[in-house]
């Protein structure tokens, strides 16, 4: 049943994750929900997930598969309560997490965001939570972040609790698949963005993750990227617009996300990057970015100039993916061969 004075909905999307929707389930309910409501969606799987589902006392509903934006659309439809957390049915929050999130509600808060614990198939944790975040409370360096940037420090999408405001951007989000990707970009122009230290959920790490993968993306996934990138900028501006809401909004292509696509994609295809991009790519560094991460790139950029194009390549693909591996290989095939 719908708990009329919540103040929190979890919903909890599910496309053929019948191995994981029960542990998902289970992470909400055994803790304390009487100001929340539960929902549980699923995208008509095709596996036995809804089965799984139906074995709990919770509000569920099966739909025809329509992709995430549109499950938690629907879930989002079933609920009045003010906050939303969308919960992807591989992941699952820690004891405590509900009321946590509850204590730091209020009429200001747009959203509220927290790190998340790695965990693979079988729930053992990995060792590591992502992202590193202070407990703080701002709104307006996220805005700068998003005006000049197009990206803010941000966990995905199970580390993330919307105000219903937020959500409405979702029936105009057709061009996405992933549901918190406009919301991001608009939660510091609606209201502050709390971050807490704490991780409260934990993030499933397996085969079918569509992000935090160590999977190299091909030039053309990473081209779709920049342009739904560039849908939810100039969806952004519309939706401030409409709303009267202020806002610096940028050009995309001006935007550090966009550059760094285009960087990528240039490499990944073997073409040197121009001098051009690499200024207006510096110049468009995120905020937060610290000197050594700025130092980082920097260096990385100049040697897409001097170095041989593979072996930027394959500096990028360990940028990307964190597996040393086939440098390591690379660089010791290399040596063999000229000391022979």
């Amino acid at each position: 049943m719908e708990c009329g004075g919540a103040k929190l909905a979890i919903i909890i999307n599910c496309y053929n994750y019948e191995d994981y929707v029960r542990h998902s389930i289970e992470s909400v309910l055994s803790q304390d929900t009487s100001q929340c409501d539960v929902i549980v969606v699923d995208d008509g799987s095709t596996d036995r997930s809804w089965e799984v589902i139906q074995k709990f006392n919770v509000r569920a509903f099966r739909k025809q598969n329509g992709g995430q934006v549109s499950a938690c659309r629907y879930g989002a439809s079933k609920t009045s309560a003010p906050f939303i957390l969308f919960l992807d049915a591989d992941d699952e929050l820690v004891p405590g997490s509900i009321q946590t999130i509850i204590r730091h509600l209020d009429a200001n808060v747009a959203k509220i965001q927290f790190p998340l614990l790695r965990i693979d198939a079988t729930g053992t944790e990995l060792g590591s939570t992502f992202p590193k975040l202070a407990d703080a409370r701002d709104r307006a360096s996220f805005a700068e972040s998003v005006e000049k940037a197009g990206t803010y420090i941000s966990p995905p999408t199970s580390g993330n609790v919307f105000h219903r405001d937020l959500c409405a951007l979702l029936e105009t989000a057709h061009y996405d698949s992933a549901v918190d990707g406009v919301m991001l970009l608009a939660a510091p122009f609606y209201g502050d963005i709390i971050s807490l230290a704490e991780p409260l959920g934990r993030y499933r790490v397996h085969g079918k993750n569509k992000s935090g993968t160590d999977r190299l993306p091909t030039p053309s996934l990473l081209r779709r990227h920049q342009k739904r990138f560039a849908d939810r900028v100039s969806h952004l501006k519309e939706a401030l617009s409409d709303q009267g809401v202020s806002g610096a909004i940028g050009n995309p292509t001006d935007m550090y996300v966009y550059l760094r696509y285009s960087n990528y994609c240039d490499i990944l295809d073997l073409k040197r990057i121009r001098w051009t991009s690499i200024l207006r790519t510096v110049n468009a560094f995120p905020g937060w970015y610290g000197p050594a991460r700025r130092v980082s790139v920097v260096l990385f950029l100049l040697a897409s100039i001097v170095l041989p194009v593979r072996t930027v390549r394959s500096i990028l693909e360990v940028r990307l993916t964190r597996n040393w591996r086939p440098m390591l290989t690379k660089i010791r095939t290399l040596g063999m061969a000229r000391s022979s």
